[in-house]
């Protein structure tokens, strides 16, 4: 069976089909030729909106880490020692503050189910058993479903295509850089130490958090393979999170 005849992302592909074809017909008088890519825009803002709690968590949670971080290192201070109850303390002080090392990952897992469904609505030929009407939408004349890869694979990439896929992973990697040097945070206590130095039993997050810290980039390649319309998406959801974090990051910062 198709992943995308699972019950769940079948629901979101339809309602995601219906959305983005209303919006697209009620954005035709103004946006002519592109109110489908654009319907798309809109589309990731109101996800985006929808998924602010969780980017309030993630912000929370990163606040947190950098707020512990002095304990934790006390707690590294006196028990060093004995790593079994190093492990232990360190744990108990993350559960007692509701934080966590890992909650980095949950914002890309939010929205892995939306960027499936969207990625089905331009690759599907057909959505509820009727005939999809979004293939024939068009961006600067590149066909949303059409792949930057794909094209090449198939000999049918032009300059004018090329450049429209180009243009959305550089700004992809534009707006990733600016993340990483506006958003840059110290590692937790954790993360810092060498291999070496590791306490037994103590989770290692260096190459978590390297991974974390370069994900903006990989979703710069990732638009090269698939459909322009989930590109998109891509470059909206990397622009708004990087909004997103700098006013939150604003807001629950703690005064120094």
């Amino acid at each position: 069976m198709s992943i995308y005849e699972f019950p769940p992302i079948k629901i979101l592909i339809n309602a995601a089909y219906w959305i983005v074809t209303s919006l697209s017909e009620i954005l035709e008088p103004v946006a002519g030729a592109y109110s489908a890519a654009v319907a798309i825009i809109v589309l990731t803002v109101v996800i985006r909106a929808i998924l602010v709690p969780v980017g309030r968590s993630q912000v929370k949670a990163n606040v947190m880490r950098q707020r512990l971080a002095p304990q934790i290192a006390e707690l590294r201070r006196r028990h060093q020692k004995n790593p079994e109850v190093l492990q232990r303390k360190t744990m108990e002080l993350y559960a007692a503050e509701k934080a966590s090392p890992f909650a980095g990952c949950l914002p890309v897992l939010a929205q892995t189910p939306v960027l499936m469904a969207v990625y089905g609505l331009f690759i599907l030929p057909e959505i509820d058993g009727h005939p999809n009407e979004l293939l024939s939408h068009t961006f600067f004349g590149v066909p949303l479903d059409a792949g930057f890869i794909g094209q090449i694979g198939a000999g049918t990439v032009s300059w004018g295509s090329a450049a429209v896929f180009l243009t959305i992973m550089v700004l992809i990697a534009v707006v990733a850089q600016a993340s990483r040097r506006l958003l840059a945070q110290p590692q937790p206590e954790t993360a810092s130490q060498p291999q070496s130095q590791q306490p037994a039993g103590m989770p290692d997050l260096t190459g978590m958090m390297r991974v974390l810290s370069f994900m903006p980039f990989m979703t710069a390649v990732i638009a090269a393979f698939v459909p322009l319309a989930a590109g998109l998406y891509l470059l909206t959801t990397t622009a708004w999170t990087l909004g997103e974090r700098l006013i939150l990051t604003r807001i629950y910062q703690p005064e120094r």
